[in-house]
């Protein structure tokens, strides 16, 4: 279920005058309109408040005349300027922002983007939307009640006429004032633009039928998404749990007649290091065997060709980087691809070997599904004939190595397992053709969970 579009369907059927049904008691819209037009006039010439500059765009004739959608008889075509007054904050240095709420700096600073810290003065109380007006999630909408400090990036909106508050907030974010900004490296939206938007308005009873039903409905839906963050935490935590199962022989049923992996290794490698009686595996079944990762693949770290030499790059080899490891199983695209030229200073790894980033974010893994390079941050295992390249991916993406992997790591400023600490991990193996069962389960039940996850 996509909730978002669900939300952003309520608010679409808000605006449209869909979701509530009206009430011929109702006053209408128009009425009320008028009213809030000679509150603010009375306002204007107090001197309370200031009236609104016209954009270059504006013409006499108001442009919500060329209404883009029906609306219903008792609702009136208005423009954002009309109901509300839009005025922008006031600056305050960054060295007067503090990250962290304390006694002095007790007051919310809005900006552009939603909250910025705290600071020690303020200069607005009450409630309000607030309109982000720079920066790349400009036009977002935020809600504030209490004492607060508005940043010129912030534009406060101010009702008239008991205009119900969360009616204005939630349309505000039907109307998607972000499209109105301005195409540049630091989109902006000016004020007096915005005032301009077209809003169809509601009577006032309406109006609060209207908050009440969203939110009610908004209510479901968080209570939805919760379900979902419940079930896709469950889900990840099956997937470890299955992983765990499986390199701990108890995943699927062995078969006796399958070659033992202490035999297997002995006869493709006889110099093999192998501690089948750890005592930390004693509950392994029989026919698996205990050995170093060195004695299963081997583990090559990746190196990166120079910049300077251009030559090196732009070609059609895959270089792999960590990030390039963050979408799954399969890690079929590269973020940067080698020359020939540059493959040659490098160290290529086969397709199915497994990549295992070992600096830094320690212990995402990738199966390469084409053959390629990596750059220092990242171990290769590169299969032997003693293991499947598909359970060794499964064996690496465990909880249990990724333990072993920080348990292995040192840290200075980053934290680092080099390719000598990874290779000599002690792994439970298998036999091969349980190994080929093992990997054939996982992905049965992987599908089925992925399958569930897609469907949320």
């Amino acid at each position: 279920m996509n909730t978002k579009a669900l939300r952003q369907k309520i608010l679409d059927l808000a605006i449209h005058g869909k979701l509530v049904p009206q009430d011929p008691n109702d006053e209408p819209a128009s009425v009320l309109l008028e009213r809030i037009r000679t509150e603010k006039e009375r306002l204007i010439k107090d001197g309370k408040i200031k009236r609104p500059k016209k954009s270059k765009a504006t013409s006499d004739k108001p442009h919500y005349e060329n209404v883009p959608f029906e609306i219903p008889d008792n609702w009136v075509w208005t423009t954002l300027g009309e109901i509300f007054t839009l005025q922008a904050g006031k600056n305050i240095t960054a060295k007067d922002i503090y990250t962290e709420k304390s006694e002095e700096f007790k007051y919310p600073c809005f900006g552009g983007n939603g909250i910025r810290g705290y600071v020690a003065i303020s200069n607005k109380i009450g409630e309000y939307p607030i309109i982000g007006r720079q920066g790349a999630l400009c036009g977002n909408i935020n809600l504030v009640h209490g004492i607060f400090y508005a940043t010129e990036h912030a534009v406060v909106v101010e009702r008239y006429c008991d205009t119900d508050l969360m009616w204005g907030y939630y349309t505000l974010i039907a109307l998607n004032l972000n499209q109105y900004a301005t195409a540049t490296a630091q989109p902006g939206l000016a004020v007096n633009v915005i005032n301009d938007v077209a809003i169809p308005l509601p009577p006032l009873h309406e109006q609060q039928r209207i908050s009440k039903s969203i939110k009610i409905l908004f209510s479901f839906l968080d209570a939805i998404e919760c379900k979902k963050l419940y079930l896709k935490t469950a889900i990840s935590q099956t997937k470890t749990k299955v992983l765990d199962l499986a390199i701990h022989g108890r995943l699927v049923p062995q078969d006796p007649t399958d070659e033992p992996a202490t035999e297997l290794l002995k006869r493709i490698n006889p110099k093999a290091e192998i501690t089948s009686d750890n005592g930390h595996y004693q509950k392994l079944p029989e026919g698996w065997g205990v050995c170093t990762l060195k004695n299963i693949c081997k583990v090559i770290t990746g190196s990166t060709p120079s910049k300077s030499n251009p030559s090196y790059y732009g070609g059609n080899i895959p270089f792999y980087k960590p990030a390039d490891l963050d979408f799954g199983r399969y890690v079929k695209n590269a973020s940067e691809y080698l020359s020939e030229e540059g493959m040659c200073v490098s160290r290529v790894v086969p397709a199915g070997s497994t990549a295992v980033c070992c600096i830094g974010t320690i212990g995402k893994v990738g199966y390469l599904v084409n053959a390629g390079t990596t750059n220092q941050q990242i171990n290769c295992a590169i299969p032997s004939k003693a293991v499947y390249d598909a359970f060794l991916f499964y064996l690496c993406s465990s909880s249990w190595f990724y333990n072993n992997l920080i348990r292995k790591s040192s840290a200075v400023t980053i934290s680092i397992v080099n390719k000598s600490k990874m290779e000599n991990i002690e792994v439970p193996l298998p036999p091969l053709e349980e190994q080929h069962r093992i990997v054939a389960k996982i992905e049965e039940i992987f599908v089925q969970l992925d399958t569930i996850e897609a469907s949320l």
